[in-house]
């Protein structure tokens, strides 16, 4: 009896910690060069495809009822609350612990850049990398749930 509570035990724990790095969940976004809390994002997963939107700006700078002006595509003049910041994320074939080919917009400068999500410490933080060609950003975000 103990061996088969200790066995339902471990399952439970093991499904959270697997729940925990993947990067489904509502994350802070913090500013790469300021330290500036940005905004709230939901990730969430269908079909083992990841998509995320802005869910609320944190910055007391942003004007309330901002658009992405800047954007180039369907996005544009669209609210960023509620946006769709994040598109088309799935699991790497070679490493689990990545999630990648698809992309991000920069609702500051419109930007789209390509995207790989990285969970970090047994997913409590989310490394969220932006390319252009060779080059890119890295933004560590925070998992709030």
């Amino acid at each position: 009896m103990h061996r088969q509570l200790l066995a339902a035990a471990f399952c439970v724990l093991s499904a959270a910690a697997h729940a925990q790095n993947v990067p489904a969940g509502l994350w802070k976004s913090v500013d790469d060069n300021s330290g500036q809390e940005r905004s709230l994002v939901r990730i969430s997963e269908a079909g083992g495809v990841y998509s995320g939107r802005i869910e609320k700006l944190l910055d007391p700078s942003a004007p309330a009822g901002a658009v992405c002006e800047k954007c180039t595509d369907e996005r544009k003049g669209q609210p960023i609350v509620g946006m769709p910041l994040i598109r088309n994320i799935r699991q790497s074939t070679t490493d689990p612990l990545i999630f990648e080919g698809g992309d991000i917009t920069d609702p500051d400068n419109g930007k789209v850049y390509r995207l790989r999500l990285k969970p970090l410490d047994s997913g409590k933080k989310l490394e969220v990398r932006g390319y252009i060609g060779p080059f890119y950003r890295n933004q560590t975000w925070l998992r709030v749930e």
